[in-house]
């Protein structure tokens, strides 16, 4: 097996197939208005980077960057198909966002997750995600749970 990790545009068909299951899985876990959807019809989405993981040439996973300011960046749209989870792919797709986001300048990666996904937050704070308090649009949000990183030194 052989896991490749590409950066593509917000319109791949691929992302968004892969976009719906994991909308699909968080409607499962949450009430809809605890959801925050990226709107994809937004022109600020063209700010976002998005990245595939395909397994022998299968996608299976997904994830992105969207900008909070120079330093911060949040990742997003952070998803691994069940059917390939428990392999490694999303550590190797955290990584490899983490690593994006550091040769791009940014020096901490923020996130939001909940506690209806406890197998998330275990992948965060294995990697070094702490607690903060919730930011920007999740402020208020009484399902959301906040995480950020460093990822360069100040």
């Amino acid at each position: 097996m052989s896991l490749e990790i590409k950066l593509v545009d917000h319109t791949d068909p691929i992302l968004l197939g892969l976009i719906a299951k994991l909308d699909q899985d968080l409607l499962e876990r949450y009430p809809v208005e605890e959801i925050h959807f990226v709107d994809f019809s937004d022109p600020s989405v063209e700010n976002i980077t998005f990245a595939v993981a395909f397994e022998d040439n299968v996608p299976v996973g997904c994830g992105a960057l969207r900008p909070i300011d120079k330093e911060s960046t949040e990742l997003k749209r952070f998803f691994v198909d069940h059917f390939y989870r428990k392999q490694g792919i999303a550590t190797q797709l955290l990584s490899f966002l983490e690593k994006h986001a550091e040769k791009r300048g940014n020096r901490i990666i923020r996130l939001e997750t909940g506690a209806p996904q406890p197998e998330a937050i275990a992948l965060y704070t294995k990697y070094g995600y702490y607690p903060i308090d919730c930011f920007g649009e999740y402020i208020g949000s009484k399902g959301s749970l906040c995480f950020e990183k460093k990822i360069a030194a100040m």
